[in-house]
Formats: structure tokens, C-alpha cells, sequence
């Protein structure tokens, strides 16, 4: 069915990078200022690896060559700044395809298999790659890990990226699109004509000697529910390959500007919804079974806040598309007031909502949702510290879902829909409850677990989903890139490297699983494939994230100044 190999092409010109940090002053940088302006592929300029072994001593305080700055904040943080308008050009491969990293340090022993592991996973159509397989499982019963998702093949995309190959994304980015115009019905009824595929997967005829696509908008999945997040995971990805690149010629394609209006056309679509959030179905993002994020979860908030900045970048100031911006920017004012402000808890919400009045009308109600103060679970009391917060899963009518998400708080910091000062507060808040949120095996999908009878009632009896186990505070491998990213832009790498040595310890004598179970993360998943094609393609990212964290600007935003709330949380406050 899929034509699968290992042999990719490794030669490549190397990007001129003229100041690198080295894993051991990491923590001693603040990298300030990247490149400004886009500049093009340089497929011939190539460096020596002692060009490219460049020291940088603590004594610097700064350090400019070619308009890259790191600036030296103190001996266990740096901070990255002003990276917004950053490009980056692939020409210069990541030192982990060899035994030792182009900067210097000695790279992990498993990072050369997990690059060996990651090109067999390949799918190729018509003799060009154009993804990689969710998982390279040997068992009679593959389900539907024997496809490429969207969501899935992004830390492979930016693995690839980082790494000097960006055919491979571009044929991934425009083969999607192919797919978007195709019909979608389901059970004789239409889907909107933005949305993306969840996968797909390539047909061989033998017989013909053909071969063609097949996509799955939601009619074959688990529960049928169509994909939400896969839009915005490919707007996000075009950006990251447009940063990577330097080559914005993709994005200015018509069939991209156009993709792209019908994704946002479909979510910018008015109705009778009060709230500039996007009422979702429960299994329409990567938790994608029953679990009780119907509504307006936060991994859809944060990634479609973040798909609608890119964008702002990416759309063309024409006809069509300047209507558009200007429905785009003013849903990114109410969306980022609205979750700044509701999703948002500290100390201080949590006694403020501890002590809500109910029942109240009109325009000056103060507990707007009439959430009821003895909804607050037991559990929160001991887990919010003094110092420290996050965007909760999920508001609504009487509803907040205070459980911990960590890929919508991670995309949140990334694409600045948290403020510096609630960025900071999760990044305490991940500090404070390491054990929780990390304990042995990065990172925790949610937090806490639900159990016994509100297991029952809200996942449906879901024999996979049962406590601690698979989107139920399971521990997914595939966060550490997201992990990494927002710890980089906090200035907190050391977080990161921790997380990551933790990992270093199993995953590759795991044979790179799924998703482990237990409150620690202590165990294989019960059901989790072997060889999971984004637990190594994130792992990866991560690393080469610590490596060159210049890679930061494929997927992350700086603060837009004009959406600054109205109000802010903060952990100290006073009467």
C-alpha cells in the first residue's frame, strides 16, 4: 500500500547560522534579534563543521554577527525575544544527522536511530515523499496508524525543517490542499468546504501500476467527528515552512490563499453563539475519543488563536483576502480578551471563583458563566501553587473545566495568547508540580485523571480511556517538542533538558511508544503502538530545539502589543 524507504538524499548546503550556542551556555544566552528580513535558499554556500563550531564565551555580554544577537541574562536563563518577523533558511542541517552536533557537544546515542527510525516511516506518492505514517506497527491489527495524519506529521514537518529538507513539507502542504476541494459527505450530509483531512493514506494498483490518494475527513474515525485542529495545524505548518524557508512564493499560491479562506471562512462563520471561541465537538482534536472537551476546549482555542495570527502574515492584502483580515484581526481582539480573562486561573481566580455569587443578571454580573462554587473539585485546592497558573480546559454555561491541558497551554505560550506574566506563571506552575504534570515519563496530556463513576458518565465506560492511561492523564512523548518550544521562549531551557533526559532514559529501549500509563508515567500504554512516528519526531524537534534555539521562530509569535488585556492575574495580589 505504501511505498516505504530509508533512503533520503543527505546531501545539503548548510545555513549560515554565525552565532550558535552550545548546550552548555544555553542557560547563559538571551537570544534578543534573529534575521529581519526573509532571505532565500543558498544551496551552494556551505561551512566547514570548524566554521560552524563556534564558541561563545560567558564573558560576552553581546555578541552581533550578521544582525544574530544572544544576549547573557545570568548563569541559568536567556531569554528569546522579538522573533516574530524571523526566517530562517534551511540550507544548514542539524549536526544530529552525524555522531557529533555541528556546534560542539556530543549528541545522544539514540538520536541517530530515531533519525533511522523517522525516514523509514516515510510514504511516498508517485516517487516523492509526502508525509510519514503514524506509527511503523508490525501487528496484524494497524487500524489506522498506517496512514498519515495532519496533526500528526507536523513535529515530523518541523524535524524535517530544522534538519535542511523542505521538499518533504511542501508536498505534504500541497497534497493536503488537493484534498481539501475534494466532496465531503457524511451519512448523506455535507461537510463545510474548509475543512481539512484528519489522514490519508496512498492506494497502489499493482495490477494498473497506479497509485492514488484516499483522505478520511471523520466518516471512518472513531465516533465520526471531523477534525477540527487539522486546518489550523496546516496554516501553522505553512507558516513554519515560509519561516524555515525564507520562501514565501508557496504561500502566495493561489490554491494556498485560497485553502486558507475557506478554512477561516468556516470558523469565522457567524451563528448564535455569544462567544468569539469555537464551539467544538467532544474528539475532534488529538484527544480524539469521548472524554468531556465538548464545548470550547482549550487545545482548539489556543491553536485556532494561533492559526489566525499566522494568517495575518500569510494572506495577501488583495480583494479577497483583505475583508478577511479585517474579520481576522477583530475575532483575535475578542478572542484574546475573552481567554485571557475566563480561561485564565491563579491563586487569586480560584478564591474569587471560590467565593462567586450565582444567579445574577445583567451586563454587571461579576460570575458571568453562573458557574456554582461547589462545582470546584477537591483537587485543585492542593494543586494550584502560591506562584503559578494556566488556561483551564473548558468554559461554558455552569461549566469550567478546571483540568490541566498541556498542548493547549503550550500553544498558547507559543503563539502569545498568554501574556508574559501568565507564560511565566505556567512555567512555575510546571515547576511546582513536576511530579503531576512530568513525574517519570514527559508529559502528562491532561491533568488529573477522571475516575470511578465520573469516568463512567463522562468518557462513556471507555476501555482505553480508563484512569491514567491514553487521554486520560496518560504521558504522550510527543509534548516534549511543545514542551521544549515554550520553555525556550520563557527563557526556562532548563525545564526542557530535564524533561528530555527523563525521556532519554526509556524511549528508545521502549522502542519509542505511544503514550505510557500510571500517575508517573511509569508504563507502556496498554494499548500503545511501538515505533509511534511523532514520539520520535518529537523527541527530535526537542533536541534540536536545545541545539539551535534560532529554530524557535517556525513556531512561535511574539505578543501583538494591541491585544493587551484589560486586566491581568497575577499569583501576588493584594486587597
Amino acid at each position: 500500500m505504501f511505498s516505504l524507504s530509508a533512503d533520503v538524499s543527505q546531501n545539503g548546503s548548510v545555513r549560515s547560522m554565525d552565532t550558535l550556542c552550545s548546550m552548555a551556555e544555553m542557560e547563559e544566552c538571551d537570544l534578543s534579534r534573529l534575521l529581519d528580513k526573509p532571505r532565500p535558499l543558498n544551496m551552494e554556500r556551505q561551512r566547514s563543521f570548524g566554521e560552524l563550531s563556534i564558541g561563545l564565551s560567558p564573558h560576552h555580554s553581546i555578541r552581533n554577527m550578521e544582525n544574530n544577537s544572544f544576549r547573557f541574562v545570568d548563569n541559568n536563563s536567556f531569554r528569546f525575544t522579538d522573533h516574530s518577523d524571523v526566517v530562517f533558511s534551511p540550507g544548514r542541517r542539524s549536526g544530529f544527522n552525524t555522531p557529533r552536533s555541528q556546534n560542539g557537544f556530543e549528541t545522544h546515542p539514540m538520536v541517530a536511530e530515531a533519525w533511522e527510525t523517522l525516514r523509514r516511516a516515510l510514504v511516498y506518492f508517485r516517487g516523492q515523499p509526502v508525509g510519514t505514517i503514524a506509527a511503523l506497527d508490525n501487528s496484524d491489527e494497524k487500524l489506522n496508524y498506517d496512514q498519515v495524519f495532519v496533526r500528526d506529521f507536523v513535529p515530523s514537518a518541523l524535524a524535517f525543517l530544522m534538519n535542511g529538507e523542505p521538499e518533504i513539507v511542501k508536498n505534504f502542504l500541497l497534497k493536503t490542499l488537493r484534498l481539501q476541494s475534494w466532496e465531503k459527505k457524511i451519512d448523506r450530509f455535507q461537510l463545510g468546504e474548509g475543512v481539512m483531512p484528519a489522514s490519508f493514506k496512498v492506494l497502489h494498483d499493482p495490477i494498473r501500476n497506479t497509485e492514488t490518494l484516499m483522505a478520511d475527513f471523520g466518516e471512518s474515525a472513531i465516533g465520526r467527528v471531523a477534525p477540527v485542529d487539522s486546518g489550523f495545524w496546516w496554516i501553522i505548518l505553512l507558516r513554519a515552512y515560509t519561516k524555515s524557508t525564507g520562501d514565501s512564493s508557496l504561500a502566495e499560491r493561489p490554491e494556498c490563499q485560497k485553502g486558507m479562506r475557506l478554512i477561516l471562512s468556516l470558523c469565522l462563520s457567524e451563528g448564535f453563539d455569544t462567544f468569539p471561541t469555537l464551539l467544538c465537538a467532544d474528539g475532534c482534536s488529538m484527544i480524539d475519543r469521548r472524554m468531556g472537551v465538548y464545548g470550547y476546549p482549550i487545545e482548539i482555542q489556543a491553536l485556532f488563536f494561533m492559526a489566525l495570527r499566522c494568517a495575518l502574515l500569510l494572506l495577501k492584502q488583495d480583494a479577497e483576502g483583505k475583508e478577511l483580515l479585517e474579520r481576522v484581526a477583530k475575532r483575535l481582539h475578542a478572542l484574546s480578551y475573552h481567554m485571557r480573562s475566563y480561561f485564565w486561573i491563579d491563586l487569586k481566580q480560584l478564591n474569587d471563583i471560590y467565593r462567586y455569587k450565582t444567579e445574577e443578571y445583567s451586563h454587571t454580573a461579576v460570575n458571568k458563566f453562573n458557574v456554582i462554587p461547589d462545582s470546584l473539585p477537591e483537587w485543585i485546592f492542593d494543586f494550584m501553587p502560591k506562584h503559578g497558573g494556566y488556561f483551564i480546559g473548558n468554559v461554558g454555561p455552569s461549566n469550567m473545566d478546571f483540568r490541566w491541558f498541556c498542548l493547549g497551554n503550550c500553544i498558547a505560550i507559543l503563539s502569545s495568547l498568554a501574556t508574559p506574566e501568565q507564560s511565566t506563571a505556567i512555567m512555575d506552575l510546571i515547576e511546582s508540580r513536576w511530579e503531576e504534570l512530568i513525574g517519570e515519563m514527559p508529559v502528562k496530556v491532561c491533568y488529573p485523571a477522571l475516575e470511578s463513576h465520573e469516568w463512567q458518565i463522562i468518557t462513556g465506560c471507555d476501555p482505553k480511556n480508563t484512569r491514567w492511561s491514553y487521554h486520560n492523564g496518560g504521558s504522550w512523548p510527543v509534548l516534549l517538542w511543545l514542551l521544549t518550544a515554550a520553555c525556550i521562549k520563557t527563557g526556562r531551557p532548563q525545564i526542557a533538558r530535564r524533561a528530555i533526559e527523563l525521556a532519554e532514559t526509556r524511549l528508545l529501549k521502549d522502542c519509542w511508544p505511544e503514550y505510557y500509563d500510571g500517575k508517573l508515567g511509569r508504563y507502556i500504554g496498554k494499548q500503545a503502538r511501538k515505533f509511534q512516528t511523532w514520539s520520535i519526531a518529537g523527541y527530535l524537534v526537542a533536541k534540536m530545539m536545545l541545539e539551535d534555539p534560532s529554530h524557535l521562530g517556525m513556531v512561535a509569535l511574539e505578543e501583538d502589543k494591541q491585544m493587551k488585556p484589560v486586566m491581568k492575574r497575577s499569583s501576588s495580589w493584594t486587597c
